[in-house]
């Protein structure tokens, strides 16, 4: 999803820094800077470590973490303003590396894990299938979109208007 953005939104290529790959520009009036962590899921609140001393920066107002989600279908997503990791080991980690949990996030849908499995991490990492990618494909503009309404309107804003039963 962030190579989407990324591309929509005409930012650079994505740069090494410490414990993550990231790019930069603006969207309208704000900057925004895309972070792809490097480390290992369950470390990926040390890719956020660089913005927390940041002055001015606020993860309730200026962070939105997108995040794959095992309790939503794949095709579909979900903004949350805060709560809790929900037994994902990134958000544990975001979580602890912050001391909170009011920061948003957009969860997209993975699907739950099939019972051949017996790892959910195999599960995660693993290939979709055609069906699957083209679900996701379908969504990237819609979960962009959900992102620029962030962006632009707040969290509420963009929960009422892109979060579907």
């Amino acid at each position: 999803m962030c190579d989407h953005l990324a591309a929509r939104w005409g930012f650079g290529d994505f740069r090494k820094s410490i414990d993550a790959r990231t790019t930069q520009g603006r969207v309208g009036s704000a900057v925004v800077v895309l972070v792809k962590p490097t480390t290992y899921m369950n470390r990926s609140g040390a890719a956020l470590a660089p913005f927390k001393g940041r002055p001015g920066f606020d993860a309730g107002q200026h962070l939105l973490i997108l995040v794959d989600d095992v309790a939503t279908e794949v095709g579909r997503f979900r903004l949350r303003g805060a709560g809790s990791p929900g037994g994902h080991n990134g958000l544990k980690s975001i979580e602890g590396a912050l001391r909170r949990q009011d920061y948003a996030r957009l969860r997209i849908g993975v699907g739950a894990m099939p019972p051949e499995y017996d790892d959910l991490a195999d599960w995660v990492l693993g290939r979709f299938s055609k069906a699957e990618r083209s679900a996701l494909h379908d969504i990237l503009d819609r979960t962009a979109d959900a992102v620029e309404s962030w962006l632009s309107d707040g969290i509420e804003k963009a929960m009422t208007k892109h979060n579907r039963s």
